[in-house]
């Protein structure tokens, strides 16, 4: 085709020189980042308003200061929408939560187990287990059931001192959640 000292290289291609990018991979490696930068600019917001709204966030810890709440008594706080049974126990109740023999209860679990170590203080979510309803016996005048815990009216569920359950249709103990102390007078719950 080409004679003496020209190139047999076709017109629309460029002569490759060793270790030199062509023109043609400069394009194809910024096409690609082009396209990868827009990948991204569409997945980032996208995972990102799956993450928990503010209102959400506020709502995920609960902080109950526990300095005014006498032996025997009980406060009701709100925890994520539901509320939440703060008791600070009496020996009596202690002593009465101990006694249990764990192998007769629905859903063994000890007192020291359900109050991680702080026996006087019980820290549960206060819904049935059964069908959701709020259970009575958090404050003083309360019907608090046979066994002196919580009583639940609706189904007739009956939880003992420790928040576990003893009678009725109810599966489970009342939940205890997750809660730290940041001081003796002070839980973060969640």
């Amino acid at each position: 085709m080409a004679s003496g000292n020209t190139l047999d290289v076709p017109l629309h291609e460029e002569p490759h020189h060793d270790g030199e990018p062509r023109r043609r991979d400069f394009l194809n490696i910024a096409a690609v980042s082009v396209a990868g930068v827009g990948a991204l600019a569409i997945v980032v917001p996208l995972i990102n308003q799956m993450n928990p709204s503010a209102d959400v966030l506020a709502l995920a810890t609960t902080e109950v200061d526990l300095s005014k709440v006498e032996a025997g008594q009980g406060v009701v706080v709100s925890f994520r929408k539901q509320p939440l049974f703060v008791r600070n126990l009496t020996p009596a109740e202690i002593s009465a939560a101990d006694k249990v023999d764990i192998k007769s209860l629905r859903d063994p679990e000890t007192l020291e187990q359900r109050t991680r170590g702080q026996k006087n203080w019980l820290i549960t979510l206060g819904v049935c287990t059964h069908l959701g309803c709020i259970p009575q016996g958090i404050t003083s005048g309360e019907d608090r059931g046979q066994f002196g815990g919580y009583f639940c009216p609706c189904h007739g569920s009956q939880y003992d001192t420790a928040a576990r359950i003893r009678k009725g249709p109810a599966p489970k103990n009342l939940l205890v959640p997750d809660y730290k102390f940041t001081s003796p007078t002070t839980v973060v719950v969640g």
